[in-house]
């Protein structure tokens, strides 16, 4: 028994306990990361698939759609170059949201290769975000004064708390005059204050 709190305490697991937790840990991917084959294979089967899936219907698309507008009259065409600009736009923009759609599919495919440290890395991406830990959980100062003092009945600690924490803002005059020759609401009160007599 104290072994396994000992072993608790230092950080370490103590792994003749039954309930020991045992993580891996998160390979790091970085610029200079090398895939394996099985990795480059998925890379290359997410490229042509979303190029020819996605990215190739999307063009079209978006260019017949495009084209369909200029000859109705609802887009006008350029004087010298006619359609072709705006095609082009329609063509590229297509081309990109039919990359970017296929983003999660491709993630997918990674998540499910066995033994691929870019599979790992965004497994454990995804655990992190469903169960947040680290910087994920910090709140800001405001938030945790805000909940830890939000009832419906205030104490003399709370609004003090709370007076010192919020920024305070003072009342801007306001002027309804649309005299643009003096600023708003500087003058008003000094010109109500003075007596010309």
């Amino acid at each position: 028994m104290c072994v396994g709190v000992a072993g608790k305490m230092n950080g370490r697991a103590d792994f003749g306990e039954p309930n020991a937790e045992v993580t891996r840990p998160i390979p790091h991917i970085g610029a200079d990361y090398i895939p394996t084959e099985e990795e480059r294979r998925v890379f290359a089967e997410c490229s042509d698939e979303s190029f020819w899936f996605r990215s190739v219907p999307l063009a079209a698309t978006s260019m017949l759609i495009t084209q369909g507008l200029i000859s109705k009259g609802i887009l006008s065409s350029h004087p010298k170059y006619g359609s072709i600009p705006k095609l082009i736009f329609a063509c590229i923009m297509g081309y990109f949201a039919g990359k970017l759609s296929y983003v999660k599919t491709c993630q997918e495919k990674f998540k499910n290769l066995e033994n691929s440290p870019l599979g790992e890395a965004l497994r454990s991406g995804q655990t992190r975000r469903s169960s947040p830990t680290g910087h994920y959980s910090q709140k800001s100062k405001y938030d945790s004064n805000v909940s830890a003092h939000s009832s419906f009945v205030t104490s003399p600690e709370a609004d003090n708390i709370e007076k010192e924490t919020l920024p305070r803002y003072e009342p801007i005059p306001f002027s309804a005059s649309m005299n643009e020759s003096t600023p708003t609401g500087i003058t008003d009160h000094i010109a109500q204050g003075r007596n010309f007599s």
